[in-house]
């Protein structure tokens, strides 16, 4: 009789984000067409529908038809299509055919003390993805030489995660490994051009910075409605099925 015990293990997902690196030309495209934006009197405010106290800087709503900008959407909705297969093959959840689209875009100009408190995003279909992207970023939060995201520390008055966004998506916001509590939060370093795709649901937060600079972000959501059965076939003929 064999002394060895058998036994499985079952991880418990919670959520599931993606993260992208931009080609640095898109990047670029976005911190132009910005700064096009940002110099034009008639500009729209998108103040009226965010949370983020930002009283240094501004939000603004961006037009994701226009041409210079369909790089960026392509390689957005593109990650959301690949975010749903990876969606079913974690869970082992069938969905049915989506039709992804972009529902807003907007633009964070953040400066000193300026601060977003925990929310979630809206978006017109039920199920829903939202991202955010950096364009700039001061270098007292892009710290190249420090890998804070793994070794954070949220005592002695650390500053290790001024400027930082974080992820929520449960109960355990700090672990406590004591409890066996695993964290059900995650802390990320904005960085120019690290792109974020997470469920709409999902609540997070960006806490202030000090000093110099400003953190450029560039955010929407995408809405995800079911196909027809008019858009199926459509989509089947196409895929020569």
């Amino acid at each position: 009789m064999s002394n060895q015990i058998e036994y499985q293990v079952f991880s418990l997902p919670a959520a599931i984000m993606l993260q992208h690196q931009l080609p640095f030309e898109v990047v670029t495209t976005l911190n132009e067409y910005l700064d096009a934006l940002r110099s034009n009197d008639k500009r729209e405010s998108a103040s009226d529908t965010l949370v983020g106290q930002i009283h240094q800087g501004e939000q603004l709503k961006m037009d994701f038809t226009d041409q210079s900008l369909q790089p960026f959407v392509s390689i957005v909705e593109s990650l959301s299509t690949a975010y749903l297969k990876h969606f079913v093959e974690l869970t082992k959840s069938p969905l049915q055919p989506k039709k992804i689209s972009m529902d807003k875009l907007w633009s964070v100009h953040s400066f000193e003390g300026d601060y977003n408190p925990i929310h979630d995003h809206l978006t017109a279909s039920n199920m829903g993805l939202s991202f955010t992207t950096w364009t700039l970023v001061p270098e007292q939060i892009h710290r190249p030489d420090e890998d804070a995201e793994k070794r954070y520390d949220l005592y002695n008055s650390s500053g290790s995660i001024d400027g930082f966004i974080n992820f929520t998506y449960g109960l355990n916001q700090i672990g406590d490994p004591e409890r066996l509590r695993p964290s059900q939060s995650r802390y990320i370093k904005p960085e120019p051009g690290k792109l974020l795709l997470f469920p709409s649901w999902m609540q997070h937060c960006v806490y202030p910075f000090f000093g110099e600079g400003e953190r450029r972000t560039v955010a929407g959501n995408l809405n995800c409605f079911n196909l027809t059965p008019k858009e199926i076939e459509e989509m089947k003929k196409n895929a020569g099925v």
